[in-house]
């Protein structure tokens, strides 16, 4: 077996290549509505659809505790084939809403299957120093996130089609590089039952509870963020007509510069703590959404970059910790189990900051919708402060 200094960056490969199934549906999302005449609100309802089935996904994984009973790399495997087969079926012409909806939903249920299983796969080989290592894996998947709009650029000349043959592949290349190269780790220690209580009684932990609360506020932010930062960027467009934005290559450096600060608040934590660093990120990116109409009406375009910039990097930072918050008052058991739980209640939140945004940014014209995604933050700091018992 390798040493775990090498298996870290294997796993973060793997996850940067399976996790670019996540928005590859987004970043060609103006070809899918001009080739299948969906209309506007379209955007809201494909990626509803990703996290949908990855929300199913993980109740699945969570209540039948997949990650426990059976081998994470093979499970890992498995997923990252079936995510990416059904991603590449979305090239096939004629297709309707509901059935990009049905494939989408279907990429995102293998999702389930890559992201939270490489986070357990994280934790059975890294005890000490965990949030440094969940930083470089949440980078993984920032930057994996991102790399369907950077395809989008690169291929601007080609077939939108070349995008979603690109991550279906790179999506095969992780999940047999994982299989191959990274076994049951040391710290692993295997669920022999089916304990369907197992992905409920993780919250009568109160710490566990508090972290949990505090990533459900991150969420509630996130995806709706990441899902509008082209639409942010063309609203600026609109309010500044002299102003003409490289739309894709400037939401893919939004999104994936994301995954420094991933890895920057890993090792700030280790000076600050992992609680405090958390906190610190997620009050940051509650200020960006309080002031983020204001950002729309000042005219220097560099300006609004550079702020969505640290807004994109401020955004994510908190994640690994939170997760390593999440992971550390897990019994370990169950740690699989309660990574993938807690990740399901997040998405499905994601679901509802999304479509909200997305009804409320198509019926008004107002730019201060975006401070709706502030709720989560506040309520996320809430519940990591509190002394007494959620």
């Amino acid at each position: 077996m390798k040493s775990s200094k090498h298996i870290l960056p294997i796993i973060v490969i793997s996850q940067f290549c399976c996790t670019s199934l996540w928005f590859a549906g987004n970043g060609i999302m103006l070809n899918l509505i001009e080739n299948f005449n969906l209309n506007d609100t379209s955007i809201g309802y494909l990626t509803s659809a990703v996290q949908f089935g990855f929300i199913l996904g993980t109740l699945l994984f969570a209540l039948f505790t997949i990650a426990d009973r059976f081998s994470p790399s093979k499970v890992f495997f498995i997923s990252a084939i079936l995510g990416a087969a059904f991603n590449l079926l979305c090239v096939l012409d004629n297709q309707t809403l509901m059935s990009l909806m049905s494939l989408r939903f279907l990429t995102g249920f293998f999702l389930a299957g890559i992201y939270p299983v490489g986070m357990k796969i994280a934790t059975d080989y890294y005890d000490k120093g965990l949030g440094k290592s969940l930083g470089y894996l949440v980078g993984a998947l920032v930057l994996g996130t991102a790399l369907p709009h950077l395809l989008k650029d690169l291929f601007i000349d080609s077939s939108w089609k070349y995008v979603l043959s690109a991550t279906s592949l790179l999506s095969i290349f992780g999940g047999l590089l994982l299989l191959l190269f990274v076994k049951d780790g040391p710290f692993r220690t295997k669920s022999k039952v089916f304990n369907i209580s197992s992905c409920f009684n993780v919250f009568k932990n109160v710490e566990f509870k508090k972290a949990s609360f505090g990533y459900f506020g991150h969420m509630w932010e996130l995806y709706a963020f990441w899902t509008f930062v082209p639409v942010l960027l063309l609203m600026y467009q609109k309010t500044h007509l002299d102003v003409v934005f490289n739309i894709s290559l400037l939401s893919f450096v939004i999104i994936a510069v994301g995954s420094i600060s991933c890895i920057l608040s890993g090792y700030i934590s280790e000076k600050l703590g992992v609680k405090k660093t958390a906190i610190g990120f997620l009050f940051l990116s509650c200020l960006c959404c309080l002031l983020s109409p204001l950002m729309f009406y000042q005219p220097n375009k560099t300006l609004f970059i550079i702020f969505l910039i640290f807004w994109g990097m401020v955004v994510i930072a908190d994640s690994p910790l939170l997760s390593t918050l999440v992971a550390k008052n897990a019994p370990s058991e169950n740690k699989g189990t309660a990574l993938t739980i807690v990740n399901c209640i997040g998405f499905a939140i994601t679901i509802i900051s999304i479509q909200l945004l997305s009804t409320l940014q198509i019926s008004s014209t107002s730019n201060f919708v975006f401070m709706i995604l502030a709720i989560g933050p506040i309520l996320g700091l809430n519940a990591l402060r509190r002394k007494s018992a959620l």
